[in-house]
């Protein structure tokens, strides 16, 4: 049976698969397939520039065609190559007699033990699976990222001077402006994005325990670290990782996780903080015609995308965490376990991905409802008492803050009345009892 979207187990693959078409090319097991091959062809590419001895007659003209092989790889070339694992058992391995064909047709079969030469399969995934990640960031996730920023930083500057009564352990508090609130986020995102951008994208290439025993006992004159480097930096823009064991030790990878993980944490803050402001009806939805809120109460209309950005996030965070976890441990100079994660690496990016649109979605579909907001200021002049003790502390003025704690802290409703009376009240000048009576909740709102 073929896999579509209702037969799928994961609703990545399913419900969700058009949100995250266009991490397949990164993070699919054709996509693994091509990024090995892209690797294998480079490395062989590189022996023959250093040169090798053997290698020194190939005519440089080849090397388009040796990188069409990857560049041109297909969905066809993937099956051919999983049809070659069948027998081998071993996906690298598999990888490799695929491009040995490849050379044959090539008129390269002379050449074509350097394939592959002196390396563990480890060499190809852990140059491959953080080049695909590396890609994947630049080429998927930071545009969407930045798409919710700008969307994030319009609203901060368009709801700018919106006066709102903020809310502290859920109770009227100093008010605030809206646009503040959100440009709160929008700064929190900026600065964990900074922190992202330092980690390098790091792998390990060195043979089977990291040293380049065979190379070294192949060619002792070759300067192997070297070539380690500039092959790692210069060809595939990864941080050489040395010394390693057989395996990336991953703890750049990691770090880049758990930065993913406090990125989309900022961002199901800011999910649970509009679903609140939309509860309280600080602001409507657009309405899309056709569309329905509940199964059974016509009038609803759900803050649905900013629930399932929270529950996607959630998801990505608890298997970002277990990859930042799991990846830095291995068992003496290897164990398995890191390849088995690893082919779930692009799991937590897509939830990410469909968080990140989800909450774009919402955004999009607010609706300012400025009434509500000025209407729960005027219900709540108790929080200018703030205001009016500061500045009697300022005028020296016995026990101010006392004298408001006794005004406000009653169950009766404080209005710009009661305030009003006892500003009258007090043993002030004119001149500091004008000054506190134009203090209202909706100016009250700071830098």
């Amino acid at each position: 049976m073929s896999v579509s979207s209702l037969n799928a187990i994961s609703p990545i693959d399913g419900r969700y698969r058009n949100k995250v078409n266009s991490l397949a090319d990164y993070f699919s097991e054709s996509a693994l397939i091509k990024y090995r091959v892209l690797v294998e062809i480079e490395y062989f590419i590189s022996l023959c520039e250093l040169p090798l001895p053997q290698l020194s007659a190939i005519d440089h003209l080849v090397f388009d065609d040796l990188r069409a092989i990857y560049k041109a790889f297909s969905y066809d070339d993937a099956e051919a190559i999983k049809e070659i694992e069948a027998v081998t058992n071993h996906d690298v391995k598999a990888v490799e007699y695929f491009i040995k064909e490849k050379f044959d047709a090539l008129g390269l079969s002379k050449y074509k033990e350097f394939i592959h030469f002196g390396l563990t399969s480890q060499d190809i995934n852990n140059t491959a699976i953080p080049l695909s990640i590396k890609e994947a960031m630049n080429d998927v996730y930071v545009p969407t990222y930045i798409s919710l920023l700008e969307k994030l930083e319009l609203l901060s500057k368009e709801w700018a001077i919106i006066p709102m009564l903020a809310r502290t352990h859920g109770q009227p508090a100093s008010p605030t402006r809206l646009g503040k609130e959100i440009e709160v986020f929008a700064v929190r995102l900026k600065e964990q994005f900074n922190l992202l951008n330092d980690i390098p994208s790091a792998a390990k290439f060195g043979g089977a325990t990291g040293n380049f025993n065979a190379h070294k006992v192949a060619y002792p004159k070759v300067e192997w670290k070297a070539f380690g480097n500039r092959f790692v930096q210069d060809k595939l823009g990864l941080q050489h990782s040395f010394p390693t064991t057989q395996v990336e030790h991953y703890d750049h990878m990691a770090a880049l996780f758990d930065a993913l993980k406090r990125i989309n944490t900022i961002i199901i803050d800011l999910d649970r903080d509009v679903w609140t402001y939309v509860s309280m009806d600080y602001f409507k939805q657009k309405i899309k015609k056709g569309e329905v809120g509940s199964s059974a109460m016509p009038h609803k209309v759900n803050p649905i995308d900013f629930e399932n950005s929270e529950g996607n996030l959630g998801l990505a965070n608890a298997i970002f965490e277990h990859l930042s976890a799991k990846l830095p441990i291995s068992r003496l100079q290897r164990d398995l376990t890191d390849s088995t994660v690893l082919r779930n690496v692009g799991v937590p990016f897509a939830h990410t991905l469909i968080g990140f649109k989800s909450t774009l979605k919402g955004l999009n579909k607010l609706l300012l409802n400025q009434p509500k907001f000025a209407e729960d200021l005027e219900n709540n002049w108790a929080v200018v008492a703030e205001a009016i003790q500061t500045i009697l502390r300022r005028e020296n003025y016995p026990n101010p803050y006392e004298a408001l704690k006794g005004l406000t802290r009653t169950n009766e409703r404080i209005t710009q009345k009661s305030i009003a009376d006892f500003i009258d009240d007090l043993d002030v000048s004119d001149t500091i009892k004008t000054e506190l009576k134009a203090i209202s909740p909706s100016n009250y709102t700071g830098i």
